[in-house]
């Protein structure tokens, strides 16, 4: 079993922090949630001299995490009750708890008692991924002289997370939604044999390209060909970071809510203006930049035969990141030896690609998931 990291620092000043306006899914969700009172543990993981895959490296990585319930060991020591739980861009572990957007919608739904992932049975890691949260990022101070990351190197730093930092040897199940779908497939691949399960939702197992892509390059481009940017090295936030953040609002939604949301011009003008508003308080031209080009190395593709744990892959039908005439999932999971694949119509209780944070539409699924994988 791994031992703890002497580099490992803990913060426990902050137990219950503010909500993060989320880029992608904090603002699809906006009913009034009343907070859950999980007993939420903060802390930071810190690595020494962190090398990328581009070679690049940091003296120092911080990893901050949030956990739920207590980690529990077999009689050989062995982790088993561990679950990691991954957001998507722009997130952070903070969506998931302690959050009043989002406790209802998915903690609520989830980690209360005789729930699917009840926190006294389970012990539960939300990571805030590189670049993102209160983890190492831009905005610390290197700004675009921050090392280019990408998803490989957010699998490579929370897996020493937890093997070095929580002692924890193995996983009961991998969560991910959105970019953490897409961490969630390459775990799958990189450490086949650590996980009994894995759940990636609103994603897809292929090289970002299409409209995905397109999307992508719209916000970067919006960013860095702004004069304003300086190389990185602005003194207020460029101008293209207005464009940037709309182009998260136009992506995120889908046409069913948003019309409901903004029936007249006026409405949908109005809507437009606080949402974008919202994420330009929120939001940092160079962490914004980082967080959708770190999808750059994200290719699952050439290795789902590796994937040998169970493993359910959920979209939705009125996703547009990740739309459905793609046919992309249904072809490729036929690769994955124990996959399957569900698309959960587009309905009244659907909200286009952030329905991975609304747990009543696909809990029972993961409730099967683990039941089907429990050893």
């Amino acid at each position: 079993m791994n031992h703890r990291d002497p580099t490992l620092r803990r913060d426990t000043s902050r137990r219950f922090p503010a909500a993060a306006l989320l880029a992608l899914v904090g603002l699809l969700i906006a009913l009034p949630c009343a907070a859950q009172p999980f007993a939420v543990h903060e802390g930071d993981f810190r690595i020494a001299n962190f090398r990328f895959e581009t070679g690049e490296s940091l003296p120092e990585l911080k990893m901050h995490y949030r956990t739920l319930g207590a980690l529990q060991h077999d009689a050989q020591g062995h982790a088993t009750n561990a679950v990691l739980i991954l957001h998507g861009t722009g997130g952070s572990g903070a969506q998931f708890v302690g959050s009043r957007r989002t406790d209802d919608l998915f903690g609520g739904e989830l980690f209360g008692p005789g729930q699917p992932l009840d926190i006294q049975r389970y012990f539960i890691v939300f990571p805030d991924s590189i670049g993102h949260g209160k983890s190492s990022k831009p905005s610390d101070g290197q700004h675009a002289r921050f090392p280019r990351y990408g998803y490989r190197d957010a699998v490579q730093a929370q897996f020493r997370l937890l093997t070095e930092g929580l002692g924890v040897d193995h996983l009961r199940l991998v969560f991910g939604t959105s970019m953490g779908g897409m961490q969630t497939w390459l775990w799958g691949e990189r450490h086949p044999d650590f996980s009994d399960a894995l759940m990636p939702m609103a994603s897809l197992p292929t090289q970002i390209s299409g409209r995905n892509r397109m999307w992508r390059r719209l916000v970067m481009d919006a960013i860095r060909l702004d004069p304003g940017w300086e190389g990185g090295e602005y003194k207020q936030q460029p101008a293209g970071l207005r464009p940037a953040v709309q182009m998260l609002l136009l992506m995120s939604s889908n046409p069913v809510l948003r019309q409901k949301e903004a029936p007249t011009l006026q409405a949908a003008d109005q809507l437009t203006d606080r949402l974008t508003s919202e994420l330009l308080d929120s939001n940092d031209a160079n962490d914004l930049l980082y967080q959708v080009q770190s999808s750059y190395d994200y290719d699952p593709g050439p290795d789902l035969e590796k994937i040998s744990a169970p493993l359910v892959a959920i979209n939705t039908g009125d996703d547009l990141i990740n739309p459905p005439e793609l046919g992309i999932l249904q072809r490729e999971i036929g690769r994955v030896p124990h996959g399957r694949a569900l698309l959960i119509p587009a309905d009244d209780r659907t909200v286009g690609h952030g329905t991975h944070t609304k747990a009543v539409v696909w809990k029972e699924h993961l409730v099967e998931l683990l039941r089907q994988s429990q050893r």
